[in-house]
Parts: C-alpha cells; structure tokens; sequence
C-alpha cells in the first residue's frame, strides 16, 4: 500500500512547537493550499486549509525557520485520527504527518513580498537528519538557480517526432 502526499502552500499561523512528556518535539501547523481549478462557473479558486504535524528535528526545523505566510512545501502522509468531542460524540480529523518540508520560495523572493516575515533559505530541505534539495517549483515562486548557473547539458529537440530516441 502507498500512503504519499505532498502539498504547497502557505502557513496561516506561526507554527506550534510542544514537547510531549518524554521530551519529544511537536510542531502543529495548517497550510493554505489554493486548488488548481476554480469553480464551476470559472470564479475564485478555492482554498483548503490542511492541518499537518511535523515530529522530532523536522518539528524544530519547521518552529525555527516558519513563520504566519511562509511558502512551505510538506511531503509525508496522510493519518485518520479518530477521537471524542466534549459531547461524546465521535469525530475525525484528517492531517498530513510530515517526513520532509522544503522552503517553497527562496530567501530573495521572500524579501520582497511584503507579507513574509522573510526568514527562510531557498533551496535547502529537511528531512530526517540530511539534508536535500528540493525539485524546484518556478511557477510557485520556489528556488532558481543562481543567474552564474553552469549552462544545461540537454539540448532543445526541434518539433519533428522522428527526432525522439523512443
């Protein structure tokens, strides 16, 4: 079976950093992702707020670097959880437990939006205890190479099919 999900958004509060009796880092956050489509009479696209859960490094890294707009990008997995409200009626909550976040733009693009606290580095990741760079996502404002960038080893291929090797 596979449990995967990656999302991209902003964070609509500072991260919540807790520790649990044993002294185990938690950080709780939600993250605005806007849908690719709008609705069906073309209008606004609407957003979904998810809830996500980063454990031990990972939830320190979020709680350091993070702040209310940051762009983040989460990968982990999607968890059901199952509990009891004061009424003792049954509820279930849905949230993506983290195994790796992404900065989802670069400290310059940071900087100049005016809405962002600007305190994260493009580029770099966390995930576990290495550290990764993430795909980059230049629709999405995400990291782009330096413009001093060694020029790309692949070379354009002309529209003709007969072209393709496959």
């Amino acid at each position: 079976m596979l449990n995967h999900i990656t999302i991209m958004g902003r964070l609509t509060r500072d991260p919540e950093l807790r520790r649990t009796g044993s002294g185990v880092a938690v950080a709780s956050f939600t993250v605005a992702v806007d849908r690719d489509f709008g609705g069906r009479d073309g209008g606004e696209r609407e957003t979904d707020f998810i809830d996500c859960v980063a454990w031990r490094q990972t939830g320190e890294f979020v709680s350091k670097y993070f702040t209310k707009g940051s762009m983040i990008v989460v990968s982990g997995r999607l968890q059901i959880r199952n509990w009891n409200d004061k009424d003792g009626n049954k509820r279930r909550s849905a949230e993506v437990v983290a195994d790796n976040v992404y900065f989802g733009e670069s400290k310059r693009s940071a900087e100049s939006n005016s809405s962002y606290g600007g305190n994260a580095y493009g580029g770099n990741s966390y995930g576990g205890s290495s550290y990764s760079a993430p795909a980059p996502a230049p629709s999405y404002g995400g990291y782009s190479a330096p413009a001093s960038a060694p020029a790309s080893d692949f070379a354009m291929l002309e529209d003709d099919d007969a072209q393709l090797p496959f």
